[in-house]
């Protein structure tokens, strides 16, 4: 009867911290959702003005958008820092090694101590992190991975450029997606298209506006990835919390019965003892 009130009391404990983390999740759940419902058209706008750029440029020989001859390729892998999130880090990880299992040469840009931990342990190059970026993503931090991310580039530390996280649809869905990150493909417009005329011309407003394109996807990476990360959190905490009220009303059944049978005991010893005096 000892042990299992001790235990029941250590699982009211643990029971009151889960549910705590998934009303902290849940608060910031809703702000990072809102981060990323804003974020997306604006996203989406400064794709079709790229797109249409690109289109006018014919003749761009930018070094963001030449292809080259694939020998090297990067994966930016965005993890959380922490983990009691569910599946979230696992899947993540398990989306980057099925995909560059595909490529010879891979290294690695970690965002997020999960993801660098375990690429780290097995073995896998990697080139660039960034940890402890704190609970917000912010546009400062996107804007310095995707600057670190052009030099390297530049530079020929790699010839093409993949982004992997978990796009966020819900607290109960995110999954992992990749996207190329670089070299830049014009992405794809759509409705009907519409002669502008550029100023000074379009290479020159293409190569201004590059880098805000790169610094925005990489932005919005990071927001879809925080989003997720606090759903799962909130989804794997609340279930915990759940788990731990189902295992607390089976041990207090089991006390009952314990305690039943010590009491009946107890009757029989007194019932026996007072038959062997009469």
């Amino acid at each position: 009867m000892r042990d299992i009130k001790r235990r029941i009391k250590s699982i009211k404990n643990t029971e009151q911290i889960t549910k705590a983390m998934k009303m902290v999740a849940a608060a910031k759940l809703r702000k990072a959702q809102d981060k990323v419902f804003q974020a997306r058209p604006y996203a989406r706008e400064l794709a079709g003005t790229l797109s249409r750029l690109a289109g006018a440029a014919l003749d761009s020989t930018h070094p963001l958008m030449v292809k080259r001859e694939v020998k090297k390729v990067a994966f930016v892998v965005v993890t959380a820092d922490r983990g009691l999130c569910g599946g979230y880090n696992a899947n993540i990880i398990r989306k980057v090694r099925s995909e560059i299992s595909a490529f010879n040469d891979v290294s690695l840009i970690c965002v997020g101590r999960k993801g660098r931990d375990f690429f780290r342990r097995i073995g896998v190059p990697i080139i660039a992190e960034f940890t402890g970026l704190g609970e917000e993503a912010r546009y400062q931090d996107a804007k310095l991975i995707a600057e670190t991310i052009v030099d390297l580039y530049l530079k020929g530390e790699f010839d093409e450029v993949y982004v992997v996280y978990t796009e966020f649809f819900s607290a109960l869905t995110q999954r992992p997606k990749t996207i190329k990150l670089l070299p830049v493909e014009a992405p794809a417009e759509e409705g009907a298209k519409v002669d502008y005329i550029y100023e000074p011309n379009a290479e020159t407003v293409l190569s201004a506006l590059l880098p805000k394109y790169l610094n925005t996807t990489m932005f919005r990476a990071m927001l879809e990835a925080k989003a997720s990360e606090h759903g799962a959190r909130m989804t794997a905490m609340g279930s915990a919390t759940d788990n731990a009220k189902e295992m607390i009303a089976k041990l207090t059944l089991n006390y009952n019965r314990a305690r039943q049978a010590a009491i009946t005991k107890e009757i029989s010893e007194i019932v026996g003892g007072a038959a062997a005096l009469e």
